[in-house]
């Protein structure tokens, strides 16, 4: 063994090394010398600092390190390793030192470079080694810390035997039961705080003692004294004798109940952002509201708007001023029939001045209050009403939060409690006003959306028809049901326009999109369709001309204004002399046609693309329509839903229209009790039309000659005609459109020649030819000798114009005879008409 340094020799005196008052530390430098010693390591080895310090630190080993450490530990004790080891930052290692008294001691020892070696500041020379090991603590009092530390632990804590019941308990579990150590000792835990859960805490003690093993469990228990119950979390471990015998359960106990009222509060309020956002109704969200808070905020609740959000006003302009009206939305209480409120569901209240509703809501803000009587007698003299049931139902603690958002004052949220017995809190006010804003935020969303959807509606009534006309041909009836989908109103519309010839054209179309962008899309497609049916287009000429229009837009404008296929649309003209129907669809769905017998139909009409694909042409369907045959046009809306799908909207829209009605209207009605739901997913138009016929008595029909003694001949037979309807004031103008349109016919057309008389509410009358070169009207100067005459037509006319067919074009001529107006001319004017020498285009 090494002899242990001469306690006689002189010594330096240093300073101590760094280091806790626990652990024994030394610092030795690259040569090995000791050049610090603390107070620790005087306890570990026995030599005080004079002693070693000055002394190589190789004289305190207790023999020669064999290895086993963790590095060379000769190199903390030697020289020549203490250079080897100038170039590692740290070692660790065990190693036996020699105590004062002699005997060797084994410790574990950590070395480490001071701040001035090797990667350290530059410039501060030579770092010593920093030797640390754990140094033996003074002797205490046995007993004493696990006492102490028993006593203090910061939570629930209690000892019970096998038998379980109660060894020793601490402070906490004292002040928790209310009792001290020795009146609890000998209880079970049933009998400190009453039966219930802590039966089953028993239950679980009893296992843990079985099994051995440790147990965590949640449970709920009343304080004595305390009204409200608290949530705990449990541990339960077994206690062990030095044997390995079980000498009872450790009960560790922590009140959690602050942590799990705001996990309640945090999921409250997940679910009352759930269930407010998905509805678009005023009434609904603050029900939702009400519902949300009772019973677990409040034990009533109730939710009060501003007029104006029921009305469709605007947001009054600046502050509010009492008395302040508001008119109740929702309710809700944990008695039966709410009898805490004062007002029902949809009536008017009105809160005076400094009442509890009226403060809040000019203040801005939340306010909970304590109901004393000094408070109570303060409401009374203000709000006499409402303070009457606040004293009735025993009401102690109450908040009220205004209901405000993006600046606008909405209404406001009235909590209370009466049968919970603890009061609000202030967590429970910032609940309330969380809830209260949230709500807020869904109301002001529904109130914007309303207002859009309101204004797009709006527009699109009134660029729907307001009146159909009076048609000769057909007797309409039709319906519009917007949508109830929170997109808004779509782009779904329908016409009837009177076309030459008594015919009638009817029209059903579909915008794709919601808004006000499609409602204005739509007032675009009416007017164009409107203005194309003036031109006498065929239906399928109508809709490649509408089809160009819907490309240019939807080139032209924002995605928004159209969808991908731009709209679809349907249009048919009805002829009532010749009872035919000529169709054509552009991706809209076909009619369907009851004969007049009831039996129903759909028509196998060949469907174009929808309008905006350009480029495509439109099939066009002609069918024979016998006189009260039934026409039935609709949007998709009417047939397809989510409660329904297609085909089995056209068996029920077949099977009503088979059904007999007293009137067009009344069966307009029945299909749409039959067909959508309530608040539909796409607007609906519906357009019935049931069919007439001008029979042979009331159209008269000459095929003319291609010469020119054939003009008076057609005069002639117009008079003898005329005079037959009894249209006899009309004779002599009719004989000038006659001679006219006949006499341009001969000249510049090519036969056949036919002109046909129709007497309808106008007299129409109309010559055909083979030529498809249309007439155009021109101002004739004063030495020319034609460009008089359709002019002249023009001022007699009630309407004039062109239409195409197949085989030719058709002048017509309507003049109003309701009133027996026929227009008048002088003769000079007759004579120009017969000698009238129009230019063809």
């Amino acid at each position: 063994m090494t002899t242990p340094p001469d306690p006689t020799a002189p010594r330096v005196r240093p300073d101590p090394p760094p280091g806790a008052p626990g652990l024994a530390t030394a610092t030795v430098d690259d040569h090995g010398v000791l050049t610090g010693w603390s107070e620790g390591a005087r306890r570990l080895l026995g030599y005080r600092a004079e002693e070693v310090v000055g002394r190589p630190a190789a004289e305190l080993r207790a023999e020669p390190t064999a290895g086993g450490a963790t590095g060379d530990t000769a190199g903390v004790t030697a020289g020549d390793t203490g250079r080897c080891l100038a170039d590692e930052p740290r070692w660790s290692g065990r190693i036996a030192l020699c105590h004062r008294d002699g005997h060797p001691v084994e410790v574990e020892l950590l070395a480490q470079r001071g701040p001035g070696g090797p990667g350290g500041p530059v410039g501060d020379g030579p770092a010593d080694w920093l030797l640390v090991s754990a140094a033996p603590l003074e002797p205490q009092e046995p007993g004493v810390p696990a006492d102490h530390v028993f006593a203090q632990c910061p939570c629930v804590l209690a000892l019970f035997d096998t038998e379980l019941r109660l060894a020793r308990a601490n402070a906490y579990m004292q002040a928790a039961t209310a009792r001290s150590e020795e009146q609890m000792r000998g209880l079970r835990l049933t009998e400190l705080v009453g039966h219930g859960e802590s039966e089953g805490v028993e239950r679980a003690m009893r296992r843990v003692l079985e099994s051995g093993e440790r147990l965590e469990l949640e449970a709920h228990l009343r304080e004595p004294g305390d009204r409200q119950e608290h949530a705990w979390s449990v541990s339960l471990a077994p206690l062990a004798n030095p044997t390995g015998g079980l000498r009872g359960v450790c009960f560790a106990a922590r009140d959690t109940t602050a942590e799990q009222e705001a996990r309640q509060r945090l999921q409250l309020l997940n679910e009352a952002g759930a269930r407010l956002s998905g509805h678009l109704d005023l009434d609904r969200i603050a029900q939702e509201l009400a519902e949300v808070a009772v019973p677990r905020l409040a034990d009533f609740a109730s939710v009060d708007l501003l007029t104006f959000l029921h009305e469709g006003d605007e947001p009054p302009e600046g502050p509010l001023r009492e008395p302040i009206t508001l008119r109740r939305a929702a309710h809700r209480s944990v008695l039966e029939g709410a009898p805490e409120a004062l007002v029902d569901v949809g009536s008017l209240a009105t809160h005076p001045e400094h009442s509890p509703t009226a403060a809040c809501l000019i203040k801005g803000r939340a306010a909970r209050y304590q109901v004393t009587p000094s408070l109570l007698a303060r409401w009374e003299a203000t709000d006499p009403g409402r303070a009457a049931r606040i004293r009735e139902h025993e009401s102690h603690s109450v908040i009220v939060a205004p209901m405000r958002a993006r600046g606008v004052t909405l209404g406001a949220a009235f909590f209370a409690r009466h049968r919970t017995p603890a009061p609000f809190t202030d967590d429970d006010t910032l609940l309330a006003e969380e809830l209260t804003s949230r709500a807020a935020v869904c109301v002001d969303n529904t109130r914007r959306y309303l207002r859009e959807r309101g204004t797009a509606e709006a527009l699109q009534r009134s660029l729907l028809p307001q009146r159909l006309p009076e048609l000769t041909a057909l007797e309409i009836a039709s319906r519009y049901l917007p949508s109830g989908a929170w997109a808004g109103v779509g782009g779904d519309w329908f016409d009837a326009i009177q076309v030459s010839g008594g015919r009638a054209a009817v029209v059903v179309g579909d915008v794709v999109g919601r808004g006000i962008h499609a409602a204005a899309t739509m007032g675009r497609l009416r007017t164009a369709v409107r203005t194309l049916a003036d031109c006498d287009l065929p239906p399928g000429e109508l809709l490649t001309h509408l089809d160009d229009l819907v490309t240019r837009l939807s080139s032209d404008e924002s995605p928004e204004s159209f969808g991908s296929f731009g709209a679809t649309c349907l249009y048919a003209i009805y002829d009532p002399v010749s009872r035919r129907c000529t169709i054509s669809a552009a991706g809209h769905p076909a009619p369907l046609v009851a004969d007049p017998g009831g039996t129903a139909d759909l028509l196998d009409l060949p469907t174009g693309p929808p309008l905006g694909l350009g480029g495509l042409p439109f099939e066009t369907m002609e069918t024979e329509l016998p006189e009260g045959s039934l026409l039935a046009l609709y949007t998709n809306g009417l047939i397809n839903g989510r409660e329904r799908e297609i085909g089995a909207g056209l068996e029920t829209l077949r099977d009503v229209l088979s059904r007999p009605a007293p009137s067009l209207d009344a069966l307009c009605d029945d299909v749409l009790r039959a067909l959508p739901p309530t608040h539909p997913d796409d607007d609906i138009a519906l357009l019935l039309a049931r069919t007439r016929a001008l029979h042979s008595d009331r159209v008269a029909t000459w095929d003319i000659p291609a010469d020119a003694p054939a003009v008076a001949e057609a005069r002639r037979s117009t008079t003898e005609q005329l005079i037959g309807w009894g249209l006899e004031e009309t004779v002599f103008t009719t004989e000038l459109i006659v001679s006219e349109l006949v006499t341009n016919a001969i000249r510049y057309g090519r036969p056949p020649i036919r002109l046909r008389l129709i007497r309808d509410r106008d007299l129409i009358c109309e010559v055909s030819d083979a030529s498809s070169t249309a007439p155009h009207m021109r101002r004739a100067r004063v030495f020319d000798e034609g460009g008089r005459g359709l002019m002249l037509v023009a001022q007699m006319a009630t309407r004039w114009g062109t239409r195409q067919s197949t085989d030719g074009k058709t002048i017509w001529v309507e003049q109003d005879v309701s009133t027996g107006s026929t227009g008048s001319t002088d003769a000079t004017d007759a004579t120009d008409a017969t000698d009238a020498t129009d230019a063809t285009g």
